[in-house]
């Protein structure tokens, strides 16, 4: 069993965060020191039984195993939601049971999978709950609230005045990010906070907290049932079995390279090869130089290009420089203007922080096994290919990912 991961490897270039991330972070050291917790008289069997490990300042901690492993339990016990039943758990230091219960939760940013914001507040009111528990002055509280809504993507003059019922799931979960980082809280706690919303949401949202996190570098200690999104998102993972039992805590690349037990191997599953792809992202890829053309395009003009290219298809894009479909290098052997109507619909959209298994699967699933990388405002930047990806999974090379064992 495995308690504690190596300090000495950079888990920001592991998940294939840019390389411009700041090296300061806000975050705080976890630490559990044999931690148990029972629900009943002594001798019950425990909920988490002698949980020992230590989460680096600024990391992606990941809970994962099946129900009733005290994943959970876990998480809430280091803001004393659960007290624990004996052992030490202290955040840089501080042992969280001399902390006041209600100061402790003031200092730990907590978001849940139904979000919870209250029904009757704006999303500004919602945003600075905990600023204005704390007795920030107005001014700051209003300054704090528009830079969190534009740093989670929503334009604060046009959502800081609505309330819940009026945004879209996703919005709601972005609100609730907002809010646990309003008082800037070194450690935040996430329980399934994805998990209520559709696949392609849901990945958007992984994809934007990740770009988030890049830049606040908080400790996140992240619950999920889901292993594919545990290796999606985490510095570590602590792997429970059923029983508050660690099984294995390490980076993810250790885990899908060497699973500590049998247990570990079939909780992750038998194609630990491919999952391996969750470790790199698209940005890590060379990407591939588009032809974009318009329509009304010279053919002769396309046809060039494509020729200079050798990649068969060029991309339409609107006047914004957003994907509209694919032209087939022999849609352009004529003479005349490219006709919009003989582009191929469903160019694949696949984003920077996309990993590698996503973008495979959603280029498999379209007729032009190539994906088109775009920036947040799904203007095209440059295009990635199925050969690529079969390249790097036959090679086990995998860029932007380091091994943990090394």
């Amino acid at each position: 069993m495995t308690t504690a991961a190596p300090d000495d490897r950079s888990t920001v270039a592991a998940r294939g965060q840019p390389t411009d991330t700041p090296a300061s972070t806000t975050g705080a050291v976890v630490e559990l020191d044999h931690v148990t917790k029972r629900y009943g008289p002594p001798g019950t069997p425990p909920a988490v039984n002698e949980l020992s490990l230590t989460i680096p300042a600024g990391e992606i901690c990941v809970l994962v195993g099946p129900s009733g492993c005290g994943k959970t339990t876990t998480m809430k016990m280091i803001n004393r939601l659960v007290e624990p039943t004996s052992g030490r758990l202290t955040i840089d230091g501080r042992d969280v049971m001399q902390l006041s219960p209600v100061d402790l939760r003031r200092q730990i940013g907590y978001v849940i999978q139904q979000v919870g914001l209250f029904p009757h507040m704006t999303v500004g009111d919602n945003t600075g709950v905990v600023p204005r528990l704390l007795r920030w002055p107005e001014a700051r509280i209003r300054e704090r609230v528009e830079e969190l809504l534009d740093l989670v993507g929503l334009e604060a003059a046009a959502y800081r005045d609505r309330y819940p019922s009026e945004l879209s799931g996703g919005e709601r979960q972005r609100v609730g990010v907002a809010r646990a980082l309003a008082a800037d809280p070194p450690v935040m706690l996430m329980d399934e906070p994805f998990g209520a919303v559709d696949p392609i949401r849901r990945d958007r949202l992984q994809n934007e907290f990740l770009r988030l996190q890049s830049r606040v570098r908080k400790t996140i200690v992240f619950v999920t049932h889901d292993v594919d999104e545990a290796i999606k998102m985490a510095d570590r993972i602590a792997i429970l079995q059923r029983g508050g039992i660690l099984a294995q805590y390490d980076t993810p690349d250790a885990i899908l390279s060497h699973p500590a037990n049998e247990f570990v191997e079939r909780f992750v599953g038998a194609d630990r090869g491919l999952k391996r792809l969750s470790l790199a992202r698209v940005r890590d890829l060379e990407l591939i130089r588009p032809v974009l053309v318009r329509a009304g395009t010279d053919r002769t003009d396309a046809r060039r290009e494509l020729q200079a290219s050798a990649i068969g298809f060029a991309l339409l894009v609107d006047d914004g420089g957003r994907p509209l479909g694919w032209i087939r290098d022999t849609d352009v052997d004529e003479q005349g203007p490219i006709d919009p109507e003989q582009a191929t619909p469903g160019a694949s959209l696949i984003e920077p922080e996309t990993t590698l298994r996503d973008a495979l699967s959603t280029m498999l699933a379209s007729s032009v096994q190539l994906g088109a990388v775009v920036d947040q405002n799904e203007r095209v930047v440059g295009l990635i290919s199925v050969d690529q990806i079969s390249e790097v999974l036959q090679s086990g090379n995998l860029p932007g990912s380091t091994d943990a064992t090394g």
